[in-house]
């Protein structure tokens, strides 16, 4: 049996410092079902956990120093360079070791400044646009709050669970200056056990819709393309940009605020350039209230059209798909999917389908035989299950 994360972290922990550490937290990554660059939009998203984790075993230190460590699937320990929290800046520690750090250095505003010894380990698939690098900030985040003496959500005093989503989205667009919203964060810290978390983004007011797939016969096939993609490229940073011009030239405070009745005087006004930008945002906050109303009259195939339609907005209008991710949609539907579109923030990374549990092997070959007559590595696929938030393991 694979050895849990939180299992992991703590065994490695302990042979690297010969100590037990004070406490593990993990979280989890994400799957977004629908709803997609509507977060920094101030519009509507509908996560779920996935069982794969990413786990923070750690222990507080008395001179303020943060050492972090992760631990790969190879057993191999990479080392980051001790920093001083005090010292922390922007800009100021390079590579995977800007994530933690950025998270120490949000929780300043918290009047943390203690340091931490901190080893990570985790399952969650790296660069499958599945949230790992938010799965490593939330987690991390917990175990310095805890070590603080402030637990998140407990109590006057301490941050809450929202609060804490967006100090570690503060962390990533002002440390490592990565132009992300709120979707991922929330998704790893307030998704439950078998929901999908129906968020909106501007008022913050969530709800737990329940989410069974497999009681109607049906899955979330996970399909990792393996193709790379970064959020801190310029491609994301410029749609975001757009739909920021855009909402200003409209007159608006956001593109939430574009209702889809209006939609066509709103393009009239806008020039050629930002016109799908803005279609796909309106339309797709429309296609999350959609699935929304039919998981909660449990019509789940329902999903399958509105997943298509997102993902040909995403290819057509905001162009953030790719060859890895068409492929993968596109012959999931031929094979009998129901509905499938990439998730995730675009450039590669993952697609998902939603597909008959009696189709699950000939839909991953058929997947896998097109990707094979590209000449393309094998994708990775899974059933995604939707699973707990983050929190504290051992």
């Amino acid at each position: 049996m694979r050895q849990r994360p939180a299992d992991k972290a703590a065994v490695e922990f302990e042979k690297l410092h010969g100590r037990a550490p004070a406490g593990v937290w993990s979280a989890p990554g994400r799957v977004n079902l629908i709803g997609e660059h509507t977060d920094y939009n101030d519009g509507f998203v509908l996560p779920f956990a996935l069982p794969h984790r990413l786990a923070a075993a750690a222990s507080p230190r008395e001179d303020g120093v943060l050492s972090v460590v992760t631990v790969g699937d190879d057993g191999e320990a990479r080392h980051a360079e001790d920093v001083l929290v005090a010292d922390l800046e922007p800009g100021g520690v390079p590579g995977w070791a800007a994530y933690p750090a950025g998270v120490a250095w949000a929780l300043r505003s918290e009047g943390l400044k203690g340091g931490a010894d901190v080893v990570i380990a985790g399952d969650v698939p790296s660069g499958a646009g599945l949230s790992s690098s938010h799965a490593l900030e939330c987690a991390v985040a917990l175990a310095l709050l805890e070590l603080g003496g402030k637990p998140a959500d407990s109590g006057p005093g301490t941050p809450s669970l929202a609060q804490v989503a967006r100090l570690v989205q503060r962390s990533e667009n002002d440390f490592v200056g990565a132009p992300t919203g709120l979707l991922d964060q929330t998704a790893s810290l307030c998704c439950t056990d078998a929901h999908v978390l129906f968020l909106d983004v501007r008022s913050g007011e969530a709800e737990q819709v329940p989410f069974d797939a497999s009681a109607r016969g049906l899955e979330v096939l996970v399909i990792d393309t393996r193709a790379s993609h970064s959020h801190s490229d310029g491609g994301y940073g410029a749609r975001r940009a757009g739909c920021e011009e855009a909402a200003a030239l409209l007159g608006v405070d956001a593109l939430r605020d574009v209702a889809a009745e209006g939609l066509d005087e709103a393009l009239a006004k806008l020039p050629e350039n930002l016109r799908p930008l803005v279609r796909h945002v309106v339309t797709e906050n429309e296609r999350v209230l959609r699935a929304v109303e039919v998981l909660r009259s449990g019509e789940l195939a329902e999903l399958g059209p509105l997943l298509t339609a997102s993902h040909a907005s995403l290819r057509d209008d905001y162009r953030v798909s790719c060859p890895e991710l068409d492929v993968a949609v596109d012959s999931a539907l031929a094979s009998g999917a129901l509905g499938s579109r990439m998730t995730g923030g675009g450039f590669g990374g993952s697609a998902i389908a939603l597909v008959p549990v009696e189709l699950h092997d000939k839909v991953v070959a058929d997947v896998e035989a097109a990707f094979a007559a590209k000449g393309w590595p094998a994708p990775r696929t899974f059933t995604a299950v939707p699973s707990p938030g983050a929190g504290r393991d051992i």
